[in-house]
């Protein structure tokens, strides 16, 4: 039987906390303009990875925050999880 290291387990308890921030919440999250998706990743900064597991919000575009309508603002994070905005440009589906 082998042992998690601390930070395997930390790694592990903070993807579980995160996954289930995300079933209670990708609805309300999805229903904001302009976010096309929600998934538990690793945070970003300047597009490299924190090591820091939480919610990763994708949107067609980031927009300066006065530009955002209020109802349509992101939280920083939900319940303790982080919430990292991600831009990833417009979804379209591919040709088989």
């Amino acid at each position: 039987m082998s042992e998690s290291s601390p930070d395997q387990a930390d790694l592990a308890a903070a993807t579980e906390k995160a996954m289930a921030v995300k079933r209670r919440y990708a609805p309300e999250l999805l229903a904001k303009a302009n976010v096309v998706g929600v998934g538990v990743g690793f945070c970003q900064t300047g597009g490299a990875s924190t090591g820091q597991v939480g919610l990763v919000v994708m949107v067609n575009r980031k927009l300066p925050m006065p530009l955002v309508d209020p109802v349509d603002l992101l939280p920083r994070e939900i319940e303790g999880v982080p919430v990292d905005v991600q831009q990833i440009g417009e979804v379209r589906a591919q040709p088989a």
